[in-house]
């Protein structure tokens, strides 16, 4: 299913080289899960001394990896990663965290490391026990083929409806060495801040504590996978881990304990770039999207204010589908505006598709053009700003657009 759907018009045109971060190896291969002849499993191989931070979702209702991976995030270290994706183990009770503990045992054998120090995530069907029996035909010879540069095999493994893997990296200073940070990430549908159907694993050979890697990583992801929306709905299963393996040291690289160490400057924006960029192309290969939409808000009473604005404008249907019309429906964002519960005053409202404002001091722009604001509308890439006139408050969060074919997706996903 997945794999069959055409590629999105929003994905990148080449992909970045992605050259092996010492102290991790990929290898991914076809344990059956759902799907015949596809790669559908995905294991990386972590060196000793490997640190780990993670971001779940705010879901209630999570899975069984994400319970696994919450608990083993306590001792801040970590040696294998296991994915699978055309089962999500959600929703599965005692029965799917029992097939978390078997696949967990089988992985450790592979890469003979200890069970508590191999992480998981698992991404599908909710409601489905998975077989984690499956594993046990495939992860040894997965352990032993295991390779650095094998970025792009372990972003397809982990796709569902996904019609692109997504990768990104970047490099940052630490007391005069370099490291490399790098990423790969999965996510279509069921897209919404507070992480959602998405999975993203990023690595580092840069030696930082586990408690200074949580602490970046969670300011990190405010302005990144939390400020992205494609449908408003919050996933079981959003897992973000972060794994650094120190082996920049043998370079000297310094090591890191604190997260305020000012020797992470560098390496904060890095993190920034790469996180951006990952959850930039979950959006981009929104299911059926044709445009990448950014909304940004200002003057609001508080960056919350002007974040819960934003997101009332990226999520409303309405406001999405005459993106997908390319039409150039102003209207539309003074009702999101208005419900959004946030302090707005309509008299004080201003409104941008692109470069061409469209409304000012509640009333639509006197000078008005409707033809450069249909141009605007016809771009795969639409800016809409909105300024409250309020305060200093500001942000920005991305969308796309919501098409037919995002209800033919979603309407036999299961099928």
């Amino acid at each position: 299913m997945a794999h069959d759907a055409p590629l999105s018009p929003l994905a990148p045109k080449t992909f970045p080289d992605m050259p092996a971060i010492e102290g991790v190896r990929f290898a991914s291969g076809e344990a059956g899960v759902r799907y015949r002849g596809r790669t559908d499993v995905m294991m990386a191989l972590l060196d000793k001394g490997t640190t780990v931070a993670g971001v779940f979702t705010k879901s209630r209702c999570p899975s069984a990896p994400v319970d696994w991976c919450r608990s083993k995030l306590k001792s801040g270290k970590a040696r294998a990663l296991l994915v699978n994706s055309g089962n999500a183990n959600a929703f599965t009770g005692k029965v799917g965290a029992d097939a978390v503990k078997l696949a967990a045992k089988i992985a450790a054998r592979a890469a003979g490391v200890k069970e508590h120090e191999i992480f998981m995530a698992s991404t599908g069907v909710i409601g489905e026990p998975l077989d984690a029996s499956k594993f046990d035909a495939v992860l040894d010879a997965l352990a032993a083929d295991a390779r650095g540069e094998a970025w792009l095999d372990a972003a397809r493994a982990i796709m569902t409806t996904d019609t692109f893997p997504k990768v990104a990296t970047a490099t940052a200073d630490i007391g005069g060495s370099q490291v490399r940070i790098s990423g790969i990430a999965k996510g279509a549908g069921m897209i919404a801040p507070d992480m959602a159907t998405m999975l993203s694993f990023v690595f580092t050979d840069a030696p930082i504590s586990a408690p200074a890697l949580q602490s970046m990583l969670s300011k990190s992801v405010q302005g990144s996978f939390n400020a992205i929306t494609v449908d408003s709905d919050t996933s079981t299963s959003d897992t973000l881990l972060l794994f650094a393996t120190g082996a920049a040291a043998a370079r000297g690289a310094p090591r890191i304990a604190a997260a305020n160490d000012r020797r992470l400057a560098s390496f904060k924006r890095a993190l920034e770039a790469v996180l951006l960029d990952l959850a930039h192309q979950v959006v981009r290969d929104g299911e059926g999207a044709r445009k990448f939409v950014g909304v940004e808000v200002t003057g609001a009473d508080s960056a919350k204010a002007a974040k819960r604005i934003a997101l009332s404008i990226a999520n409303s249907p309405l406001v999405k589908t005459a993106v997908a019309g390319e039409d150039a429906n102003w209207g539309r964002v003074v009702m999101a505006v208005g419900k959004a519960g946030e302090r707005a005053e309509r008299d004080k409202l201003a409104i941008w598709f692109g470069d061409v404002r469209v409304a000012h001091k509640g009333l639509r722009d006197p000078n008005y053009d409707e033809a450069a604001a249909s141009a605007v509308m016809k771009r795969p890439e639409i800016d809409i700003r909105v300024d409250l006139g309020l305060g200093a408050g500001a942000a920005k969060v991305w969308t796309c657009d919501l098409t037919k074919e995002y209800v033919a997706i979603n309407g036999d996903y299961r099928s």
